[in-house]
């Protein structure tokens, strides 16, 4: 979606160098990577441009400040709120409210807000309203059936997550596991358990004694484990949701001793990208920002059908062997033709043990299967899930380790059968 532009108020008394390092520091606390040098350059870049027209200042900013195309989103949202009417920050200081004092939101912020305003309000947030309570009676909350700080985090959607909401979800979610159990294969090797007699070694140690059976021989089946591979929708209105999730999927990369062979990862949004070899990093800032670096569609359309079928054509063997599970992360919702996105949903179904679906519309109570993608997709899906939480995200686990989990796929199709 192209980003509005509201009318600039630019000062008439010389200090618009003033005002962008001002804003250039309300994007540093926000969270992008702004320093002194680029702060330089936008003042040079808009003193060499001008600011006749306002999509020209908003982009030549832009072309500045931001760096990945991640940080779009929150670029947008703090420039709409520090260059225009400064009485549009009202509405943000009541955003901040409920985080604080209990109030009620009017509205659900959007993407990036409310790290915007925690950028421009500075912490500064307005003094809790009066009540008509007397001076002499006070007021005890009992507060023993309330969630904690972490279980509230574990359950807040990643969308609504304030900057400190989202570096603490980050470390929540380095700490995250995702065991799986062993795969039995058909092969057998020499084992002291008498579970299963192992005739033909049985035989030959016979064979040695002149045919006389002094001992039984045991087997047991060789265990191998499943490899796992992501396949991460980047596109415009999954950002948000699946920069946290290749944050949970870079700490099992690197998390030994879990059980997965091997852990492939794929961005996908016009195009797709494989990321797997930068998820190997240990600093996980680094990791995701060569991702980001190398799938240049992030914050772009959306072409699920050519995505997987790329896939099935150019990596489907090569990752899907030994019995691979694989996470689909994508709200599903296609422009493209849906004849193609069934057909090959239903070729990466049958090429792996287990196909999981993480759909962050899921968390909407009132969650129906209208969209076309979402209706493509479903039938040939082994589970159903909700990808927006960490909890969700926690939830994995049942879902891998339990093949009669489907999630709410068997309500679903039955609403879309009737």
């Amino acid at each position: 979606m192209s980003p509005t532009y509201p009318a600039l108020e630019i000062p008439e008394d010389g200090k618009l160098a003033h005002n962008i390092a001002h804003f250039a520091r309300a994007l540093r606390k926000a969270g992008l990577p702004v320093g002194p040098g680029r702060t330089l350059d936008a003042v040079n870049a808009v003193a060499a441009a001008g600011f006749d027209r306002r999509e020209d200042f908003y982009f030549t900013l832009q072309a500045i400040f931001v760096s990945r195309p991640e940080e779009r989103s929150l670029f947008a949202q703090v420039f709409r709120l520090f260059w225009r009417d400064p009485r549009y920050l009202d509405h943000m200081m009541s955003l901040m409210l409920p985080q604080v004092h209990g109030v009620q939101e009017d509205r659900a912020a959007q993407a990036a807000e409310k790290r915007a305003a925690e950028a421009l309000l500075d912490g500064q947030l307005p003094p809790p309203p009066k009540t008509d309570t007397p001076e002499g009676d006070q007021i005890e909350i009992d507060a023993t059936a309330t969630m904690s700080a972490e279980e509230r985090l574990k359950t807040l959607d990643f969308e609504q997550m304030s900057a400190a909401e989202i570096a603490e979800a980050k470390r929540m979610l380095a700490k995250l596991s995702l065991p799986v159990q062993p795969l039995k294969t058909r092969r057998s090797q020499a084992s002291t358990l008498t579970a299963r007699i192992d005739a033909r070694r049985t035989l030959r140690e016979a064979m040695r004694h002149g045919g006389e059976l002094t001992r039984l021989k045991y087997k047991a089946p060789v265990t191998r484990w499943p490899n796992l591979v992501v396949l991460c929708d980047i596109s415009g209105s999954m950002a948000d949701y699946s920069r946290m999730v290749l944050h949970f999927v870079h700490a099992v990369a690197n998390r030994k001793g879990q059980g997965w062979a091997k852990v492939h990862a794929f961005t996908f949004g016009t195009r797709l990208t494989n990321i797997t070899r930068h998820l190997r990093a240990r600093d996980v800032d680094a990791a995701l920002k060569a991702a980001g670096s190398e799938a240049q569609d992030w914050s772009g359309g959306t072409r699920i059908g050519q995505s997987l079928h790329a896939f099935n054509r150019d990596w489907s063997r090569r990752v899907l062997g030994q019995g691979a599970v694989v996470l689909l992360i994508t709200d599903g919702l296609d422009r493209d033709d849906t004849a193609l996105l069934a057909k090959e949903v239903e070729r990466l179904h049958l090429s792996c043990r287990r196909l999981i679906w993480l759909n962050p519309l899921l968390r909407w109570t009132g969650f129906a299967p209208r969209a076309q993608g979402i209706r493509a997709i479903l039938p040939h899906v082994d589970s159903f899930r909700a990808g927006h939480s960490i909890a969700s995200l926690e939830a994995l686990g049942q879902a891998i380790s339990e093949p009669s989990d489907h999630g709410e796929r068997d309500r679903l199709l039955a609403a879309i059968r009737t």
